[in-house]
């Protein structure tokens, strides 16, 4: 499956990525990795300073939302699902990873609704394509 980033086509606003703005992105993944860090599912796969993790996610998402190509610039070729591979990423994880987001959106008011429903939706077939364990792999909790 090939991640498809949201549609590019410049509308009278232009691409995803200005009608979200720079500011208003940063503010999103600001409150995600909050979120994340607290997240009983999450935290366990992600470094305890999340603050590279935050950056690498912001250029990503600047240019899979048609702003300039950070990520692309700064490390290569996203390659999303080889990166992620080597961490346990269940279907529980995604909903969580994706509950995270839901939440983050809905707190950031400078992202209208329209992109933020638009936004979520791309995510939801990215959080997808990551799941790359299934639920009945991951080991028992020690009691």
């Amino acid at each position: 499956m090939t991640v498809t980033p949201p549609t590019m086509q410049l509308t009278a606003g232009g691409t995803l990525y200005d009608r979200i703005g720079p500011e208003a992105l940063a503010e999103l993944v600001t409150r995600f990795y909050r979120l994340v860090a607290q997240d009983p599912d999450l935290a366990p796969i992600f470094p305890a300073d999340l603050t590279e993790t935050a950056e690498k996610q912001l250029a990503f998402l600047t240019g899979f939302l048609g702003g300039p190509p950070l990520y692309h610039e700064r490390y290569g070729h996203p390659r999303l699902r080889a990166r992620h591979l080597p961490h346990a990423i269940t279907p529980t994880r995604g909903r969580a990873w994706l509950a995270c987001m839901n939440a983050a959106l809905r707190a950031t008011p400078s992202i209208a609704s329209e992109e933020a429903q638009e936004l979520y939706a791309a995510l939801t077939r990215v959080a997808a394509h990551m799941v790359n364990t299934p639920e009945s792999a991951l080991p028992e909790p020690l009691l």
